[in-house]
């Protein structure tokens, strides 16, 4: 099969000719048709230091798809050839105290498709029974390919009651964007959304959002003016990973507000634990997708108009995959899919 692949440390992937991968008893091999690339698949091009720590080439990276399934195993019981899948890209223990908790999402042994084991940029993947996630069989395949992102947004967005709140997004990537959907989607009252790339800002305004704020020149403070808020933002969801978007974003939370934190900041860094404690404000970390409510949460919300399509917004060949990445390092737009049926 044709995969891009890191053969080896330092910068750069190749496309490549590899094994068909070959399936156990529990396992599901699927032709990939989608994927999606994620800010991790660029670390990993790159080969950045978090890379360098983490990846033990050779690998085949991506964890974002949508495909057919060709084979299952003997012991595989729910899922037929033919169905059109993704998988969670989290592969979890199952014996650690979380997993047999019913908390899959905090296993403690968690491995990732497309880090610790050979994920979807390629023709064929095959992941275990319990990580597949059956498609509707009429769902546009390069949706279906961004449930792992939009997991992220779902996840994040949920974790606090957002009906009626007044909701503070820093980074409008597409997680941020689809974050925001999420919280008009479920009533919140107003949403407000930061970032400095201008492109992305206009996709937001064009999304739904209320306020969309440019950082570099503007301020959270003036957009609560601008709305006529009063007391601060009850919910804040920091995606950007930015050190300056969680302060600025502290300073503007109400008494009692909620954050939801999914950005990997690469720095330690300050912040006002004093106010925290003052003002009574809850953190809290977010990590990936509950397995599987929150897959379940999505197709509720997919099924009762929640359009999150407008954040898909390259779609290429899998042979221009080059292309592919430097349009999502520039870091403009919004989700960029591979067609991985052209091969």
């Amino acid at each position: 099969m044709k995969a891009l692949a890191k053969d080896t440390t330092g910068p750069g992937l190749v496309l490549t000719d590899r094994p068909d991968p070959v399936g156990g008893p529990f396992d599901v091999t699927i032709a990939v048709l989608r994927t999606g690339i994620c800010g991790t698949d660029l670390h990993i091009e790159s080969w950045d230091d978090w890379a360098a720590g983490v990846i033990r080439p050779p690998l085949i990276p991506g964890h974002e798809f949508s495909g057919r399934v060709v084979e299952v195993g003997d012991a595989v019981t729910s899922v037929r050839v033919g169905d059109l899948v993704s998988g969670e890209g989290h592969i979890v223990c199952g014996v650690c105290r979380n997993c047999r908790a019913g908390r899959r999402h905090l296993c403690v042994h968690t491995l990732s498709v497309g880090v610790n084991r050979d994920g979807a940029f390629a023709q064929y993947v095959a992941l275990p029974e319990q990580n597949i996630w059956v498609h509707p069989a009429d769902i546009d395949l390069d949706l279906a390919a961004i449930f792992d992102p939009l997991g992220n947004a779902v996840h994040t967005a949920l974790s606090y009651e957002m009906a009626g709140e007044d909701v503070l997004i820093t980074g409008a990537g597409p997680i941020g964007l689809m974050a925001a959907r999420v919280a008009k989607h479920v009533g919140s009252r107003n949403v407000v959304i930061t970032d400095v790339n201008a492109e992305r800002l206009a996709l937001a305004r064009s999304m739904g959002v209320d306020v969309a704020v440019d950082v570099s020149s503007d301020s959270v403070a003036d957009a609560q003016q601008t709305l006529g808020m009063r007391e601060g933002f009850d919910v804040g969801l920091e995606i950007s990973g930015r050190p300056s978007a969680l302060v600025e974003m502290l300073e503007n939370m109400n008494h009692g507000g909620k954050v939801a934190l999914l950005g990997l900041p690469t720095e330690r860094f300050d912040i006002d634990w004093a106010s925290v404690v003052g003002r009574m404000i809850t953190i809290k970390g977010i990590y990936g997708r509950q397995m599987f409510e929150t897959w379940y949460l999505m197709a509720a919300m997919l099924h009762s108009g929640l359009d999150v399509q407008p954040v898909i917004t390259d779609r290429l060949p899998a042979a221009d995959w080059a292309e592919g990445f430097d349009i999502a390092r520039r870091g403009a737009g919004g989700k960029v899919v591979l067609d991985w049926s052209t091969l």
